[in-house]
């Protein structure tokens, strides 16, 4: 995958010294938070290259209408929006369904949003951890995890993690595991799933 197409929270969510500390201390069983959430990541596939081609004023026009279509889904199932790096976001929540709800929601809002030369498709992954929450953010090794998982879906896929997947209820989603998941500064055996809005 080419950088121009990179998810925004990756090169945002790089190792910093004080993520480093965060993971050293988690792996030491010292650090990690006390509050267990759904942390999930969103991001818009392709859009650093097409606006590098459609110029600021579209850009930033395509950016705010997909603002309020992931900030009306994710603050309409109680999550919080953590922050905005660029074409993605990173939320929480404190219940797991809810943000597996918000993510499929928000992708098809992004479907919906056309732009010249551009149809947008969102990826989404969401991990259940406990990040260390320092003012109005969250840092350590399962805010990376989500991020990673949502590195890996698909335009208009939601990826969730084994320990996401064991806090949905049964039978509301379609789950389809991944045949090979793996990325650096996630865990060798985490199973991660394909999840779809049951039809039935």
């Amino acid at each position: 995958m080419s950088g121009a197409h990179r998810p925004s929270f990756t090169r945002e969510l790089g190792l910093s010294a004080l993520q480093v500390w965060q993971a050293l201390s988690e792996a030491q069983g010292r650090g990690r938070g006390e509050e267990e959430v759904g942390i999930l990541f969103v991001d818009l596939v392709g859009f650093s290259a097409w606006a590098l081609e459609a110029g600021d004023e579209a850009a930033v026009e395509l950016l705010q209408r997909f603002g309020k279509v992931t900030d009306r889904a994710i603050t309409g199932r109680e999550g919080r929006v953590v922050k905005r790096l660029g074409d993605g976001v990173m939320a929480v929540f404190t219940d797991v369904q809810a943000g597996v709800e918000a993510a499929l929601d928000a992708c098809r809002g992004v479907a919906g949003i056309h732009a010249d030369g551009y149809e947008p498709a969102l990826r989404a992954g969401l991990h259940l951890g406990r990040p260390r929450r320092i003012g109005g953010d969250y840092l350590g090794v399962d805010v990376n995890v989500a991020a990673r998982v949502a590195e890996a879906a698909k335009g208009g896929e939601v990826l969730v993690s084994q320990p996401a997947c064991e806090r949905l209820e049964p039978d509301t989603f379609e789950l389809k595991k991944l045949r090979r998941f793996k990325a650096k500064g996630t865990p060798g055996d985490l199973n991660v799933y394909s999840v779809k809005a049951d039809p039935s």
